[in-house]
């Protein structure tokens, strides 16, 4: 395989990703079908991290698709469908964080209920901790980039702001975690000293 290949697979798949929309602006349900289950689990994993709930993030999937199902019609083609998803399920996830309405206890990863190996709940846990420092813009920043793999210049398609904004988001988002991060560790470190 040589790097036209790889070019030509990426440009198949949005062409056949534009006529799954096509096909959903006609009122097609088969091609809302594929589509959910093209992206149910990259749009699941997005949104559980911004959540840290399964049940929300399984309704705000949902609410996602039904976006798309209505509005499916209104993509004009700008950028690759995924980033138009993704831009839906970042509105969506931002409107609900801003909302409070979600609980306090975070569910269990769900990778680890697929894979069942390489768990570190700890780690999780230290993730988990460090998002929720966050502002949910940041937070949504994060999660982009390093759980969806979006570059900075489709995280600004998705978000509607300049690139310099997501790289300046990402750069404080950073910051805020690792100092969190530090000033948690410095805590439990001089706490297990005084025992």
């Amino acid at each position: 395989m040589n790097e036209y290949s790889t070019i030509s697979d990426g440009d198949s798949q949005h062409s056949e990703e534009r006529d799954l929309l096509d096909r959903i602006a006609s009122q097609e349900c088969e091609a809302l079908t594929e589509l959910y289950r093209r992206y149910y689990g990259r749009l699941f994993k997005f949104v559980y991290r911004m959540t840290g709930s399964h049940s929300v993030a399984d309704e705000l999937v949902n609410d996602v698709m039904l976006i798309v199902w209505k509005g499916a019609s209104s993509f004009r083609g700008d950028s690759k469908v995924s980033t138009w998803i993704f831009g839906i399920a970042y509105r969506q996830s931002l409107k609900r964080l801003s909302k409070k309405q979600l609980s306090v206890v975070a569910d269990s990863d769900p990778d680890n209920f697929a894979s069942g190996e390489g768990r570190n709940l700890e780690q999780e846990d230290w993730v988990r901790f460090g998002l929720d420092a966050l502002p949910p813009v940041q937070r949504l920043t994060i999660c982009l980039v390093f759980y969806v793999g979006l570059s900075y210049e489709e995280i600004a398609k998705v978000t509607g702001c300049p690139v310099n904004t997501v790289k300046t988001r990402m750069f404080h988002a950073r910051k805020k975690m690792k100092e969190r991060l530090e000033d948690s560790a410095n805590a439990a470190h001089k706490g297990r000293g005084v025992q």
